[in-house]
């Protein structure tokens, strides 16, 4: 049976985060929270005789983008109209780039892979369907919103790249501050090119593409099924087609939406009412003066600013809230080390677990550094700080009040220690005996045994010098 390589390429759309639409000045709003049809005009909405003017942010922020993922910003860039009739697009076109992009030929590193960036084009979006029953609604508050559609080359191989790529762009996006990233929204929407090949080809086979999916979670999944049904396919000696696919979230599997179109199916031509651009270098300069730190630069300054690992700075940078407040914890006096470890462990756990971001967490940075001095000054131990730290996540209280109101304060008295390690030992002496013989694995067991006795409050660090010296009497 042979060996067989998967070939992957995403596309994926990004919302900018302008005031008013690609072409016409009605706001840009949280298509979850307006009332339907409420942010439309005659633009937006193709009536006759309206006509678009081109929105200088939506470019602006283009090109920051283009700038961030190392593209070539293209001097000449002309929209154009691509036809297709769907009830959600009310010109019964898209104007969108084809032939001349905003920006082309960029990259994107994850790990020790380079994956290209054929292309970042401006367009508009489209507006929103509900289906009802046996009836579809539309929303066309969504309609003309700019997208930015960004178009990767199809160098991905496996489904951790292209959650890796995707991790990064989205990054790299929230860091330019010109998309918010919360996919659940659709602001940022991905869609996957898949075909498979034998392993070691280099050619380039039929693909299909899984259009609309709102979250990496469903990507991955979708490109997982997605792979493994191709794969049957061809080793029972069928044929895959070029076939534009959904994702089912509930079965977790793709499905056929229609044939997959190719480029001259939309009869794309210059849009005929606006103006090419013509993007100027001095341009291109004033937009590059303005760019933030991004990820890779962010993580290389925490490595060599406050000694990070690598890995703890990778985690770090991959959410620009969650840097931020790194950053803000170190700048209130934490430690860099202790800030990095709380935060990429138990609040990671604790987000994970209840499903929300860093943005959403109570325990504010001022309220970490006082918990980790609490432990730095031997209040309490680290196993006790563990337990504070739940409930601050789930209270927002301090971790001073937290440990004064549950008796948590760590036990550092060494003559009520010593006593307890003297009963410990009185209680265990064939244990004993194996230690003293050579059985050095059982001390973490007396350690063990008198931390369970001052229930998990005693000075660790001051038990085990105690017991060393009784245990070699």
């Amino acid at each position: 049976m042979a060996d067989y390589e998967a070939v992957i390429g995403l596309e994926v759309h990004a919302e900018l985060l302008t005031e008013s639409k690609m072409f016409c000045g009605c706001p840009v709003v949280d298509s979850t929270q307006a009332p339907p049809n409420t942010t439309i005009c005659p633009i937006c909405t193709a009536q006759p005789g309206s006509l678009p003017v081109i929105n200088r942010k939506a470019v602006d922020y283009g090109i920051m983008v283009g700038l961030a993922l190392h593209c070539a910003i293209n001097d000449f860039n002309q929209f154009a109209r691509k036809s297709y009739f769907y009830p959600d697009l009310p010109k019964g076109y898209q104007i969108t780039q084809y032939e001349h992009p905003l920006a082309s030929n960029g990259y994107i590193d994850i790990e020790a892979k380079r994956i290209g960036v054929r292309r970042a084009h401006l367009e508009e979006d489209t507006g929103k369907l509900f289906h009802v029953g046996d009836a579809s609604l539309v929303d066309l508050n969504r309609a003309g919103v700019p997208l930015l559609e960004i178009v990767s080359e199809p160098d991905m191989r496996s489904v951790e790249e292209v959650e890796a790529y995707a991790r990064k762009l989205r990054a790299i996006l929230v860091y330019l501050g010109v998309n918010h990233g919360d996919m659940s929204k659709g602001v940022l929407r991905f869609e996957a090119n898949i075909s498979i090949r034998p392993a070691g080809s280099t050619e380039l086979n039929t693909r299909t593409e899984v259009k609309n999916l709102n979250s990496i979670r469903s990507l991955a999944r979708a490109t997982r099924f997605e792979i493994a049904r191709q794969t049957q396919i061809v080793e029972s000696g069928g044929k895959v087609d070029q076939e534009t696919l959904g994702f089912n979230e509930q079965t977790g599997e793709t499905h056929a939406q229609r044939s997959k179109e190719q480029a001259h199916d939309y009869r794309y031509f210059p849009e005929p009412d606006l103006p090419p651009i013509v993007v100027s270098r001095e341009w291109v300069k004033r937009i590059e003066a303005t760019l933030p730190e991004l990820p890779d630069a962010k993580r290389e300054r925490l490595v060599a600013e406050f000694g990070l690992s690598r890995q703890d700075a990778d985690l770090l940078v991959t959410d620009k809230a969650v840097a931020d407040y790194f950053e803000t914890v170190v700048a209130e006096g934490g430690s860099p080390k202790s800030a990095a470890n709380w935060i990429g462990g138990e609040m990671f756990r604790l987000i994970n677990e209840a499903g929300i971001e860093v943005t959403g967490v109570k325990i504010t940075p001022a309220a970490l550094v006082r918990l980790i001095k609490l432990v730095d000054a031997g209040t309490i131990n680290h196993n006790t700080a563990k337990e504070v730290f739940g409930k601050m996540f789930q209270t927002g209280e301090s971790a001073s009040v937290i440990v004064e109101r549950e008796g948590l304060a760590q036990i550092s008295d060494a003559g009520a220690l010593e006593a307890l390690v003297d009963r410990v030992i009185a209680a265990s002496p064939n244990e004993v005996e194996s230690y003293r013989g050579g059985k050095d694995g059982l001390f973490g067991w007396f350690v063990g045994q008198v931390m369970k006795d001052t229930q998990g409050k005693g000075n660790a660090a001051l038990v085990s010098q105690i017991l060393k010296d009784k245990l070699r009497q």
